[in-house]
């Protein structure tokens, strides 16, 4: 990373009889989850980034350009290159969806080549058909869509969204999450992305950020934050590892897809796309068995060398196993939830050998990316 690049945030301050103390490091591009319990300070964060809330002690640099420095500096909103999409669309109804979307692109006079066109947000959130429309006529996920669009087409240097899909069904949201993993996919802006809903996380987060209580208690790269046993999301019953492969292999006459990650390869079902397409895995700790040596001839199609890098105890009789793939355990970390009987039965303990038994694997994306 060089000088100045990625997100530098720093808030403290108190809102009634809430107390906070932010500290956010973001990277450049990609989309990083301010994830937590509600009323623990997301929004809160998401609004001192783009000046909404103004704190005296606060400091924000987002990819080299300073935006707030204490009491000496203090860029209003309207000067900060930011899209925000919030929970409710907030589409000016007397509008039609383009005229929508040209009031959110900058003036006459602005630099010629934007960053983001006008084609490419309309193909990005498959807005084509809805162009001619008033709001009224909408789903409250194609309202969802052109307000992304929107905030797309003011040529941001951050995208913040607030719990976009907080206020839509399961339909809706079936609806605007495929586009929003093809902006992850195609766009290089860093985008901060409120939600408290794991899933979400899983399908479109490079980076997490776990919120709470006011303060940033842990943020990195997903995967990693996942599989620490420190943090509360391994000690989770659902508690689950994203990974990021390369499909290397497709089997058609079975439909099954290899995927290769750091330390082994999965074989999924289905036909996820072409060889060398970029795909995200989701493994669950539950489904994850250990054995010291290679098991015999089984339904299970995964079957992976691994070491036992950590364990930690989660209930009275059951313990986190944080492995790392590989016969050295050098490559991608994953979870398993194991009874301390099988631990002990098996004779396991930290370091040695075992090979991992996953049951099955998932794509975390419905839409997953091609590289």
């Amino acid at each position: 990373m060089s000088a100045g690049a990625g997100i530098d945030a720093r808030f403290a301050g108190r809102l009634g009889a809430f107390a906070f103390d932010f500290a956010l490091d973001a990277p450049p591009s990609g989309v990083t989850a301010l994830y937590g319990p509600s009323g623990c300070g997301k929004t809160t964060l998401l609004r001192c980034i783009a000046g909404l809330t103004r704190v005296r002690d606060g400091r924000c640099r987002v990819n080299g350009e300073l935006w707030q420095d204490g009491a000496r500096l203090f860029a209003p909103t309207h000067r900060r290159a930011l899209g925000y999409v919030f929970q409710e669309a907030s589409l000016f109804p007397h509008l039609s969806v383009k005229a929508n979307l040209r009031f959110g692109a900058p003036p006459a006079g602005a630099p010629p080549a934007p960053a983001v066109g006008w084609d490419e947000v309309v193909d990005l959130c498959g807005l084509a058909p809805l162009l001619d429309r008033a709001p009224r006529d909408l789903s409250g996920g194609e309202r969802q869509r052109v307000a992304l669009g929107r905030a797309l087409l003011s040529q941001p240097r951050l995208l913040l969204m607030d719990e976009p899909l907080s206020a839509l069904d399961d339909a809706a949201k079936a609806d605007i999450l495929p586009f929003l993993e093809r902006l992850h996919d195609r766009l290089s802006l860093p985008a901060l992305y409120v939600t408290h809903d794991m899933a979400e996380v899983e399908r479109l987060a490079d980076h997490l950020a776990l919120i709470d209580r006011g303060r940033v208690v842990a943020a990195g790269p997903l995967g990693k934050l996942q599989s620490d046993p420190a943090l509360p999301l391994a000690a989770a019953r659902g508690a689950a590892v994203t990974l990021t492969g390369t499909i290397t292999a497709i089997d058609d006459s079975y439909g099954l897809t290899t995927v290769a990650v750091g330390g082994g390869a999965f074989v999924a079902p289905g036909r996820l796309g072409p060889v060398g397409a970029r795909r995200r895995l989701r493994v669950l700790a539950g489904d994850v068995s250990l054995a010291p040596a290679p098991p015999g001839p089984s339904s299970i199609l995964n079957v992976l060398p691994a070491r036992v890098l950590s364990i930690k105890t989660v209930a009275a009789d059951e313990l986190v196993v944080v492995l790392g793939l590989g016969a050295d355990g050098a490559g991608d970390r994953i979870l398993a939830r194991v009874t301390r009987r099988s631990w002990e039965r098996l004779g396991l303990s930290e370091g040695v050998s075992v090979h991992a038994q996953v049951k099955g694997v998932a794509l975390s994306r419905d839409r997953a990316s091609e590289a």
